[in-house]
């Protein structure tokens, strides 16, 4: 299974925005977290399938109706970051 970092950039913060995520993960059996930065942006972490992955981070850009999402950028995961069992919210 792979594992992804997204930041997810523009208003992206107090709309929702991570409890969107979480149901978007879980319904494609992803795990992971998600946490407001303080730079204003949302971080994701989400290991899975691949094709999960690519669904996620499609529908990252896209973003729940009260967001504005200006940009995504993918990285690794660092290996010091604990991936949780199922999807939390931080």
């Amino acid at each position: 299974m792979a594992a992804i970092r997204f930041l997810v950039h523009g208003r992206v913060q107090g709309v929702g925005f991570r409890w969107w995520v979480w149901r978007q993960a879980t319904r494609m059996g992803l795990r992971g977290s998600a946490r407001n930065l303080r730079d204003g942006s949302v971080e994701v972490i989400a290991e899975g399938p691949d094709s999960g992955l690519a669904d996620l981070e499609r529908v990252l850009a896209q973003g729940p109706p009260a967001a504005l999402v200006e940009r995504v950028e993918k990285s690794q995961v660092p290996h010091e970051v604990t991936i949780p069992n199922g999807f939390d919210i931080k």
